[in-house]
């Protein structure tokens, strides 16, 4: 069988997030035991840079599917973040990018990375993304903290048949992000000074950005900010009983709130712009947890 597919007829089987959930853990150092999964969105791969002790493999080896956009290395990185003088650092297992429905794939074959990732032991997923910026208030450059999504994608990862070895058919949202994981991200970031407001990030097919009449409409239905990715991967980690916190870049103003016209360049300049920050508030939550064990 080939390295670069696990079941391609059925990605998001019990059988192959077991499979690729096997090859994440052959690949781990002897005793490693991560127990938490980054998955970085467009321009934020470079937090991999910052892990102590890291190494890397590609995601043909572990069965994962590797993204075309600019911005998404496809890289499964392990090490170890956030650490201080007094602690060594939280084990973590990172993505650098991710695939996307609107490059052809299934929802199914979007959230196989993070079921795998589940399935070898991390029972805490942070999703991170760039995102236009819809509610008042928010500037190109702002980090925001997800406290709750729209799901306008107009599918479901969980369409088809469940499997229970994954989760139960009808699984709960009133909670997708976690509030005790959103409380200790409000807590670092007041403690490093970093403006983190809150918001509700809607989920849309793409990949053509949204029109002012759908920004206007997203305003209407109380979403802060939107993007093509983060809501099946959160879905999904709830279904499998994983913990959630979602972290939003604001890339740029959504369209008809500044008159100018939207790119993917002016997504990762952005991202590069806040990289420091982005860096010094997830590394300050990495410790956190890391000292809550």
């Amino acid at each position: 069988m080939s390295r670069a597919a696990i079941h391609d007829d059925n990605p998001a089987s019990f059988e192959a997030v077991a499979q690729s959930a096997a090859r994440i853990r052959a690949f781990l150092p002897p005793g490693a035991a991560p127990s938490i999964a980054l998955v970085l969105g467009s321009g934020l791969g470079s937090y991999a840079d910052e892990l102590a002790d890291a190494h890397g493999i590609d995601y043909a080896e572990i069965g994962f599917p590797r993204s075309g956009v600019i911005g998404h290395a496809g890289r499964l990185v392990y090490g170890r973040a956030g650490r201080t003088a007094s602690h060594p650092g939280v084990e973590v297992l990172l993505m650098q990018g991710r695939v996307h429905t609107y490059e052809g794939h299934s929802l199914q074959t979007v959230v196989l990375p993070v079921r795998a990732l589940i399935a070898a032991g991390c029972q805490t997923v942070v999703l991170t993304n760039a995102a236009g910026g819809v509610g008042e208030g928010l500037q190109a450059g702002d980090l925001v903290l997800i406290r709750d999504h729209l799901n306008l994608m107009g599918d479901s990862p969980l369409r088809g048949p469940n499997d229970p070895r994954l989760g139960v058919r009808f699984p709960d949202m009133s909670e997708v992000y976690d509030a005790k994981l959103r409380a200790t991200a409000q807590q670092v970031a007041a403690r490093l000074q970093i403006r983190m407001p809150t918001g509700v990030y809607a989920g849309l097919l793409g990949p053509q950005y949204e029109t002012p009449s759908e920004v206007r409409m997203l305003r209407g239905l109380g979403a802060d900010l939107v993007g093509m990715s983060t809501v099946p991967e959160a879905i999904v980690a709830r279904h499998m009983g994983a913990r959630v916190l979602g972290l939003s870049c604001v890339s740029n103003l959504a369209a008809g709130m500044t008159g100018q016209p939207l790119s993917h360049e002016e997504v990762t300049e952005t991202a590069a712009r806040v990289r420091g920050t982005f860096i010094r508030l997830l590394d300050g939550i990495m410790a956190e947890l890391a000292s809550l064990g």
